[in-house]
C-alpha cells in the first residue's frame, strides 16, 4: 500500500457500527445474556457483525467436510464445526477448524490462534467477506492454513504463508483446487490425507 493511500473499509462495514468492542466485552455481553445462542452474530475486528444465512449448498459442503475431518483428524486434533475461536480482536465462528487438543481441551475456552492448525470458510454469498476480511483477520492471527470452499466458482482455495505484520495482513500464497483435483489436508506440517474437491462440492 503506497503512502497516503486510505485503506478500504471492510466489506462487512455495511452490516456493523463503528464502536468497536474488545473480546472481553463481547464475552461479557454473552455472560449477561445481552447476546445468546439465538443471536446470529460474530465479533470481527471489534465489530459485532450479523452472520450470513445458510443455503442448502453451503450446509451440504459443511456436512461433507465434517464427515471427512472427523474421520481423518489424527490423535491430538479436534474437528470443530461452526464454533467460535478467540483471536486478539475477533471471535469469528468459522465453518470448520482443526484445533490441537482432545474433546475436553476446550471446556473453558475457545481455541486460540496457537492451537489452530487449519481454518475453513464455506463461501457463496459471503465470498468477498471471506476472501478479504476473514483472510485479513486469519492472517493477522498467524493461522497457518486457510481454506475457502468456494461454492460460486466450484473450487477450494488454499491460503498459506500468513503475513501478519504487513500493513494489511494477508496470505503470501494461494492455490486453487478445481474439479478432479485433490486438496492436501495438512496439519502442523504433516500431510494427513488428500481430500477430493468433488467429494466436497459434488
Amino acid at each position: 500500500m503506497s503512502v497516503g493511500t486510505i485503506p478500504q473499509l471492510p466489506v462487512y462495514a455495511s452490516q456493523a457500527g463503528f464502536r468497536r468492542w474488545s473480546v472481553a466485552e463481547y464475552h461479557r455481553f454473552i455472560e449477561l445474556g445481552i447476546l445468546n445462542e439465538y443471536d446470529r452474530v460474530e465479533l470481527l475486528e471489534g465489530n459485532v457483525v450479523n452472520k450470513m444465512a445458510h443455503n442448502p449448498p453451503h450446509d451440504a459442503a459443511v456436512q461433507k467436510l465434517t464427515k471427512r475431518f472427523v474421520r481423518l483428524a489424527p490423535e491430538g486434533w479436534e474437528a470443530r464445526i461452526q464454533l467460535a475461536v478467540t483471536l486478539v480482536d475477533s471471535e469469528p465462528e468459522p465453518d470448520a477448524v482443526l484445533a490441537s487438543g482432545d474433546e475436553s481441551a476446550f471446556n473453558s475456552h475457545h481455541p486460540t490462534a496457537p492451537e489452530i492448525g487449519l481454518v475453513v470458510e464455506v463461501s457463496d454469498s459471503s465470498l468477498s467477506i471471506d476472501r478479504r476480511d476473514k483472510g485479513r483477520i486469519y492472517s493477522h492471527a498467524n493461522l497457518p492454513i486457510y481454506w475457502i470452499v468456494n461454492i460460486v466458482d466450484r473450487q477450494i482455495e488454499v491460503y498459506t504463508d500468513p503475513r501478519p505484520n504487513d500493513a494489511i495482513p494477508s496470505y503470501g500464497s494461494r492455490v486453487d483446487y478445481k474439479s478432479g483435483d485433490a486438496v492436501p489436508f495438512i496439519l502442523d506440517g504433516n500431510l494427513i490425507a488428500q481430500i477430493l474437491v468433488n467429494d466436497i462440492l459434488g
